[in-house]
């Protein structure tokens, strides 16, 4: 079967918010690639680019999270966009609101964890990075 693995952009702080998605999520950078890594003749990187995150991955359970810092030249992205959150299923009440207890930290709550009216015990919110999350308990 198929599965799904987010990915991010970022503007530039894509390493800070995925040091912070571990500490939260536990275990470890599957991947960590900067832009600089793929210099050459033919792909040549700037110095303000050369450190920024061309490919970061966290494994979390059987899916990964990926993310990159957007190049300059690309534009900004925007991030305050509203039209997609990461769904987060857990195995537990406790599970559940100790992961949306660490990644709301410093963001914005939307609806806190409670009983929702179709059944499950749900939450949403919009990390500190922009980043909107529901974390959801079956």
């Amino acid at each position: 079967m198929a599965t799904i693995n987010p990915h991010i952009n970022f503007n530039g702080n894509a390493e800070e918010a995925f040091t912070f998605y571990k500490s939260v999520f536990g275990g470890e950078f599957s991947k960590i690639m900067r832009f600089k890594d793929l210099a050459s003749s033919d792909f040549e990187v700037s110095e303000s680019e050369a450190n920024k995150v061309m490919h970061i991955a966290l494994p979390i359970g059987k899916n990964t999270l990926m993310a990159n810092d957007v190049p300059d030249f690309l534009g900004r992205t925007n991030e305050n966009e509203n039209r997609s959150k990461i769904s987060i299923s857990t195995e537990s009440k406790e599970e559940a609101d100790k992961l949306f207890n660490g990644l709301s930290l410093g963001g914005q709550i939307e609806m806190p964890m409670t009983e929702s009216p179709w059944g499950s015990y749900f939450g949403m919110f919009r990390d500190k990075y922009g980043i909107e999350w529901m974390v959801s308990f079956e």
